[in-house]
């Protein structure tokens, strides 16, 4: 599996990001939470996902940029669990910053690893 987070695998579709948000379930492992839903999605991936922080916590824009690119870098490395996990279907995933510092780059794909686990260990559970 190649490690790259291509733009067919971006949640961008505002119907799809509604929706998510209306009757998604959660995980959160501080400073991350995922909103996660099972939908057959017309990607030819597996999972689309999209990243977002608060306006609140972070008021420069330059900041907020950067936690944005941390979590997409963060979580591209760490995608592959949720490929290579056979039960898992089709998901549109959002993960939300929600600290109020900025976390260092090791700090944050240590906290994407464990929200990714969380979010396998709850779809086996169902």
């Amino acid at each position: 599996m190649r490690h790259t987070f291509r733009k067919e695998e971006k949640l961008k579709k505002k119907n799809l990001i509604t929706e998510l948000f209306a009757s998604g379930k959660s995980a959160s492992v501080f400073p991350l939470k995922m909103v996660y839903l099972e939908n057959d999605h017309e990607s030819p991936f597996k999972v689309q996902a999209g990243v977002s922080v608060s306006k609140r916590n972070f008021k420069s824009a330059v900041d907020r940029n950067r936690i944005k690119r941390l979590m997409r870098e963060s979580y591209r490395k760490n995608k592959y669990l949720i490929y290579n996990d056979d039960d898992t279907k089709k998901h549109i995933l959002m993960f939300i910053y929600q600290g109020k510092k900025e976390l260092s780059y090791d700090e944050l794909e240590k906290k994407m690893n464990e929200l990714i686990h969380k979010f396998l260990q709850k779809q086996k559970s169902q």
